[in-house]
C-alpha cells in the first residue's frame, strides 16, 4: 500500500472513531448560548482550560470551525449556528436512551433540565429538592432561572425537558400540571394613606402607581390588569429586576407592588416597612405549572414529577397557597 493510501486510511479510521462526545456538545451548546469561554466553563462546571481543549478537539474531529473567538466575544459561525439544532437533537436523543431505560428502574431518569421562574422557584425548590434526592438519589437536576417568557423559548428548542413557572406559558404543543396555586397581596409603604385600611377597595388605588417586573412575567400582565379596572398606574420606567427589589422600592415609597404568597411566607418575616393588604371584590390567584413539550419520550417522567412536586406544595403551610387539584 503506497504512503498517501496509508494516509487516507488513517484519517477514515479517524473520523470513524473519534465522534463528537456527549460532553463536547454539551459545551459547544453552553458556548452558544452564553457566548463566553468562561461563562459557558462555569455553567458546564469545569475548569475554561478544560472546556477550551474539548472544543478545540470537536473542532479538528469535525474539520470545521464553529466559534469566531474575535473581539473576547465567542460567537457562533455559520457552521456552528447550523449545527446548534443538530447538537440538541443529539444531547437529546441521549437523555431519552437513558430516560427509556430509567423507566423500567422506575426512576426519573438521569438527567432533568428544569427552568424555574424567579418569582417562585428560589422559595419552593428548597422545599422540592430534598424530597426528590432522598427518593430518586440517582436523579441529577440542572436548574435554569430565567423570566418565563425565555423559559418557553428554551423549552420549545429542546434546551430545557421542563418548566415551573406561573400560568399561562407561551408554548404551543405543551402539556402541563398544576402545581399549587398563590394569592397575591398588594404590598404598600407602611407610612402610605391606605396602609391602616384593613383590605383595600379598587377605587382607593385610582392613581396611585404601581411597580412591577418587566414584561416577560406574568405579575406584569397582573399588574397591567389591576391597573385597567382600578385606574392606577403602571410605573414601567421602575420596574424591578427581582421581587426583592421591589419590595425595596416599595419600602422607600416609589410605588405599590402585587406579591405572590411564596414568597410573602420565604421574605416578608422580618419586613416592617411593607405592609400587605388584600383587595376587596378582586382576589388575585395564580397558578404555578409543571409543563413539558408534548411530544417528549419523558413526558411520564415529568408527570411523576409534576405530582411529587404538588405533593409537597401541599404539606407546605403557606397562607394564600393551595396544592393543585
Amino acid at each position: 500500500m503506497k504512503y498517501i493510501d496509508y494516509i487516507k486510511l488513517i484519517d477514515h479510521i479517524y473520523k470513524m472513531v473519534f465522534r463528537p462526545s456527549a460532553r463536547q456538545l454539551e459545551y459547544f451548546l453552553a458556548l452558544a448560548e452564553v457566548g463566553h469561554f468562561g461563562a459557558a466553563a462555569r455553567r458546564c462546571n469545569v475548569s475554561q482550560p478544560t472546556l477550551s481543549a474539548q472544543f478545540k478537539l470537536l473542532e479538528d474531529q469535525l474539520g470545521v470551525s464553529l466559534i469566531d473567538r474575535g473581539g473576547g466575544i465567542a460567537a457562533l459561525t455559520p457552521a456552528g449556528a447550523a449545527l446548534v439544532p443538530l447538537a440538541r437533537q443529539a444531547i437529546e436523543t441521549l437523555d431519552e436512551i437513558v430516560a427509556v431505560a430509567s423507566v423500567r428502574r422506575g426512576g426519573l431518569g438521569g438527567l432533568i433540565r428544569l427552568g424555574v421562574a424567579p418569582t417562585f422557584g428560589p422559595y419552593f425548590m428548597p422545599h422540592l429538592l430534598p424530597h426528590l434526592k432522598q427518593k430518586y438519589p440517582d436523579l441529577d437536576i440542572y436548574i435554569r432561572e430565567e423570566r418565563p417568557i425565555l423559559l418557553s423559548r428554551e423549552l420549545q428548542s429542546g434546551g430545557l425537558d421542563c418548566v415551573l413557572a406561573p400560568a399561562p406559558l407561551s408554548l404551543d404543543q405543551a402539556a402541563s400540571v398544576v402545581i399549587c396555586s398563590e394569592e397575591l397581596m398588594l404590598g404598600l409603604p407602611v407610612d402610605h394613606r391606605l396602609a391602616d385600611r384593613p383590605v383595600i377597595l379598587l377605587e382607593d388605588l385610582d392613581g396611585e402607581g404601581l411597580l412591577s417586573l418587566g414584561q416577560g412575567y406574568q405579575l406584569y400582565q397582573d399588574g397591567q390588569t389591576l391597573c385597567q379596572i382600578s385606574g392606577a398606574r403602571l410605573l414601567e420606567d421602575y420596574e424591578g429586576t427581582s421581587l426583592d427589589a421591589l419590595r425595596q422600592m416599595v419600602s422607600i415609597g416609589m410605588g405599590l407592588a402585587l406579591f405572590p404568597a411564596g414568597y410573602i411566607a420565604s421574605e416578608f418575616v422580618k419586613e416592617q416597612r411593607v405592609v400587605l393588604k388584600p383587595i376587596e371584590k378582586f382576589p388575585m390567584v395564580r397558578d404555578v405549572i409543571l409543563a413539558w413539550r408534548k411530544n417528549s419520550t419523558r413526558a411520564d417522567h415529568f408527570q411523576t414529577l409534576a405530582l411529587t412536586a404538588r405533593m409537597v406544595a401541599g404539606n407546605l403551610e403557606i397562607a394564600g397557597m393551595t396544592s393543585g387539584a
